[in-house]
């Protein structure tokens, strides 16, 4: 798993790339906890993420409650599979796509 980030301004686009799992989403959480500080636009590509699993969707619900009160997260370019993860979840009801 990679997790490749670009910043501009207080826009941060965070590419998830590979298979988010129970293994390794205490890294992508600490990670994340330290870069989204003065943010106020979170966007999440999801179009290289083969696999997201409930440990990895705890941490994306986790991120949007940090970012409810200070700005927005949005999810885009979600495959198909993973798409299919969220629907099965409910999660496709908590989270904004495009």
């Amino acid at each position: 798993m990679n997790l490749d980030k670009s910043k501009d301004g207080t826009k941060l686009t965070v590419a998830l790339v590979g298979e988010v799992d129970s293994m390794n989403t205490p890294e992508i959480e600490e990670r994340l906890l330290k870069e989204v500080e003065g943010v106020t636009e979170l966007v999440f590509d999801l179009s290289k993420l083969d696999y997201i699993s409930s440990a990895g969707l705890r941490v994306l619900l986790q991120m949007q409650k940090i970012m409810k009160p200070v700005g927005t997260m949005v999810i885009t370019n979600t495959t198909e599979d993973v798409m299919d993860i969220f629907k099965v979840t409910g999660f496709v009801r908590l989270f904004k796509f495009e």
